[in-house]
């Protein structure tokens, strides 16, 4: 395979109107202008965004121009997709202050110096600065409501007699609008967001009598259907400490570790063709999620973190021994207890949580586990001692 066929099959899901013809159009030498937008409804990009960053930087290697849209527009009426209920309105400060980091975050795979950079833009400055009302009606003049309510989960909201807001049955027609603001020939993004890319298509055939390609990548998801990104309410941010990372990457589930390796390394598809067959053989999964934990810390870090990051993984998951690296120091004041502690350093978030994991025996002080009954006795926190809570929460107590 050559990077073309690359480019056009792994990792991708679909591409409209089709693979062959925008295999013509790239094969005839011809660079393209491309996007991917992202509304910053939170601060922190996660490995679910990898699959379609790492397909950015595809685009970037074969000379093409990448767009990263900031939807600091669209982002304050929040995307319905995948939602059952409307999104709460976020307020322009809101978002720009979770998309303080976003440029940084995305460092660790895009290029953003150099040759071929990346490209910044904000959909705010057409439809916030220079949109009018009459404008919004004339493009709403080339969508049909059927188009708009026909959509899957609009059905379903009817089904069950839910509210659709106006503002949601808007969504897809201004976020489409963005390709014809940039003149764009094609857009990628997530395999959900085919509703509205696709009415991006539309509207750019109706207005501009332009083609726009559409390319989609399948999302990051479990046997069971959910997402990943999250795991145990935590999410896998890009800029997560190594330790954690590598810890939470440990965490997915087995049925996730084939998925990962294609949609979001470098590693030749013969070699996770290879790591699949094994699995499915009856090979220790554990061995190749090592590999895979290793490697995403790596390629969002650097060696000496994802050596450390297994290291730590291993002395404390397998070894049942204390972190080295990346243990959170807790400064403690000469009257506090043990639940203050766990409280004031936020190794838990309540002190009816902390109570409940001294009662379940979940909380131990220099690998003694501490005990009600023993509230002033034999354990006693000292300056260095370490305090661990379940599995794999430490703190270090400092003087």
């Amino acid at each position: 395979m050559d990077e073309i066929d690359v480019l056009l099959t792994r990792g991708v899901d679909k591409i409209y109107p089709s693979k062959e013809e925008l295999e013509k159009v790239l094969r005839s030498g011809k660079k393209l202008r491309l996007y991917q937008g992202f509304d910053p409804t939170s601060p922190q990009l996660h490995i679910g965004h990898m699959a379609g960053l790492r397909k950015l930087r595809q685009w970037q290697d074969l000379g093409h121009e990448v767009i990263f849209l900031f939807g600091d527009f669209t982002g304050m009426i929040g995307d319905p997709t995948g939602k059952d209920k409307a999104r709460i309105p976020l307020t322009h400060e809101q978002i720009m202050e979770n998309a303080k980091t976003y440029k940084e975050q995305i460092s660790k795979v895009l290029k953003l110096n150099g040759k071929n950079p990346i490209v910044f833009k904000y959909n705010n400055d057409w439809w916030g600065k220079k949109m009018s009302a009459e404008d919004l009606l004339k493009i709403s003049h080339y969508i049909s409501c059927q188009q708009l309510i026909e959509r899957d989960m609009f059905q379903e909201r009817i089904k069950k007699g839910m509210d659709i807001a106006m503002v949601e049955m808007l969504y897809p027609i201004i976020q489409g609008y963005d390709s014809v603001a940039m003149d764009v020939d094609l857009e990628v993004g997530g395999s959900d967001q085919m509703f509205n890319m696709l009415m991006g298509r539309d509207l750019m055939h109706k207005i501009t009598r332009k083609n726009k390609f559409v390319m989609t990548t399948p999302l990051l998801t479990d046997s069971q259907g959910h997402k990943i990104g999250k795991t145990e309410g935590n999410v896998i941010a890009l800029t997560a400490k190594p330790a954690d990372l590598y810890g939470m990457i440990m965490n997915l589930g087995d049925d996730v570790i084939v998925k990962c390796f294609e949609y979001l390394t470098e590693m030749p598809m013969e070699e996770v063709k290879n790591i699949a067959q094994k699995i499915s053989a009856g090979e220790n999964p554990m061995i190749h999620k090592k590999k895979l934990a290793h490697l995403l810390t790596l390629m969002l870090n650097d060696e000496k973190s994802a050596k450390e990051a297994q290291e730590e993984f291993e002395r404390v998951h397998q070894q049942n021994q204390n972190p080295l690296y990346d243990i959170l120091i807790y400064h403690i004041h000469g009257d506090e207890n043990i639940i203050d502690v766990l409280v004031n350093s936020k190794l838990v978030s309540s002190r009816s949580e902390a109570k409940r994991l001294v009662e379940q025996k979940a909380v131990e002080i220099n690998g003694k586990i501490w005990n009600t009954q023993d509230k002033t006795g034999n354990i006693k926190i000292d300056d260095g001692s370490i305090i661990k809570v379940g599995k794999n929460r430490f703190v270090k107590v400092k003087a």
